[in-house]
């Protein structure tokens, strides 16, 4: 009953702010503004705006109600008459608010269990600037925060989650080299592995990403970003990029930087003994640089890509058909200790002479990509996505992450944490249908959406070795108001609570998103 309690509630909110929204047309441009220079071009998934038609002479006095238009380029500075020199700005923001059931032993302060609870969240935050002064260079810079709640996301998450620290994303160079290549450099998001490792985040199709798709996140990385070089560009219907970065310190302090955080200790003093557990977990003494890239043929559509963040739905817009594969790959990125190494008293005061064994990550994805309209006059149109993950990190090595967690606890699995990303497999597949504009009127569009992520992690065993599968299910719709610029989400979440692996349990999470982006 509170479960659904809490549904209503926030159906009534979200239908309560898109009934105030849609009465709001957005604004026209005037007659004479100029047409944006490679608007199509843009993260927005939008296409580009007509110019409105001026009136001929003799034409009847009263005029005709003029249509909504897409919001196009948005802030965008032309520095010369044809627009190819500018400067546009991109802000927006995600908020969430959100009925969660926590996973077992969660709290929400010291020494105060929580069960469950209803919160907000910042779950981005950002701002970015692209610039193009010569049309061989391109620059732009990208800040922001993620994922702020009263408990988590500040300078100091142990005490509190004030003053989030903001942080760069992006701030690249690239020179276009011919039609076919553009090198770039700095802090950059040409990653490889999936479509979805590339993804932008203000056009997803389902509420938010399922994370598993950025595997080394906030480890060997700096929020799914890189410090490195690239390569990107098309060739006919090929679209690649490949980049080499350097690989983040771990930034893991304690037992998680000895040899003795790989195994567990039984006994004190001279009388101790530390056995290896044979789980891998990051090295922190990895510094080999990181190799990623991606290809991805285009049968239909061709796609931009002058900034690396793939669109989710078009919305009707584009007929895009796309097969891709990618890999990233860390030498000695991951270490362990197998069980067989057994150390004393005496070796366990000189960590640093057991001996571990190191591992490579290996990671490769393959994809498929599938948008179009079905009907151009109800608007109607249809998405799929679909990815495989093969993901080699070390023996049994298992990481949980919550997105915007709203509580915490004595390990990483508190919260609405599941398990992110490890040695085995993942599959994810989404869908999505967009119904037909005179649904609701010309100004709030509808969205509903599915996915399912099926993962098995050679880590996840119970006491007696079965491997126990990670299931997650989304479910919702989009609220368009306009178009991905001014849109509502309400997602369910079916979540797997693995506390006990051997009695995995599954808790509800019910979010509805907030998004505004200019």
């Amino acid at each position: 009953m509170r479960t659904t309690r809490y549904a209503l509630a926030l159906s009534g909110l979200l239908l309560a702010g898109a009934g105030t929204a849609s009465a709001q047309a957005p604004p026209i441009p005037p007659a004479d503004a100029p047409v944006p220079a490679g608007s199509n071009a843009l993260p927005s998934g939008q296409p580009q705006p007509s110019a409105p038609v001026a009136p001929t002479a003799g034409s009847a006095a009263t005029p005709t109600p003029a249509e909504p238009v897409p919001y196009g380029a948005g802030m965008k500075v032309n520095l010369s008459p044809d627009g190819s020199k500018y400067l546009r700005f991109i802000t927006w923001h995600q908020v969430w608010t959100r009925y969660t059931e926590n996973n077992t032993g969660t709290l929400r302060a010291p020494n105060k269990p929580q069960d469950s609870q209803v919160d907000f969240a910042l779950r981005r935050s950002r701002f970015l600037v692209l610039s193009q002064l010569n049309p061989r260079f391109l620059v732009y810079t990208h800040f922001g925060i993620n994922n702020q709640t009263a408990v988590s996301g500040g300078v100091v998450p142990a005490q509190d989650a004030k003053k989030p620290q903001l942080f760069l994303h992006e701030a690249v160079v690239e020179f276009k080299v011919n039609q076919y290549l553009s090198l770039g450099t700095g802090m950059h998001y040409q990653n490889g592995l999936s479509r979805l490792t590339r993804a932008s985040t203000l056009n997803f199709l389902t509420m938010d990403a399922p994370l598993t798709n950025w595997p080394t996140i906030e480890a060997t990385d700096q929020f799914a970003r890189g410090i490195g070089a690239y390569a990107k560009g098309r060739v006919k219907k090929l679209d690649y990029a490949l980049s080499v970065n350097e690989s983040f310190l771990t930034n893991q302090t304690g037992a998680l930087s000895t040899p003795l955080g790989l195994g567990t200790t039984v006994g004190s003093g001279p009388a101790a003994l530390n056995t290896g557990n044979n789980v891998a977990q990051y090295n922190p003494q990895g510094t080999n640089h990181v190799y990623q890239g991606y290809f991805s043929y285009e049968f239909l559509d061709l796609e931009s890509n002058l900034i690396p963040f793939n669109v989710g739905t078009y919305l009707g817009t584009k007929r895009v058909f796309n097969i891709g594969a990618g890999f990233l790959y860390n030498q000695d990125g991951m270490v362990s200790r197998p069980t067989s190494s057994v150390v004393n008293g005496a070796q366990i005061a000189s960590p640093s002479t057991i001996e571990t064994n190191k591992h490579d990550i290996v990671l490769l994805s393959a994809d498929v990509f599938f948008d179009t309209p079905l009907n151009k006059e109800t608007g109607t149109a249809l998405t799929v996505y679909g990815v495989y993950y093969n993901y080699n990190m070390g023996p049994n090595h298992v990481r949980f992450i919550g997105a915007s967690n709203p509580g915490y606890g004595t390990d990483a699995r508190r919260g609405n944490a599941v398990p992110h990303s490890g040695t085995g497999s993942v599959g994810f597949v989404e869908a999505g249908y967009l119904l037909p504009k005179s649904l609701f009127g010309p100004k709030l569009r509808m969205q509903p959406y599915a996915s399912h992520l099926l993962a098995g992690y050679e880590g996840l065993r119970t006491s007696t070795g079965e491997r126990k599968n990670v299931n997650i299910f989304d479910i919702g719709s989009n609220f368009y108001i306009d178009g991905h610029n001014a849109k509502f989400t309400l997602n369910y979440r079916h979540r797997p609570d693995f506390t006990n692996v051997s009695e995995v349990k599954y808790r509800p999470e019910i979010t509805l998103q907030t998004q505004v982006f200019l």
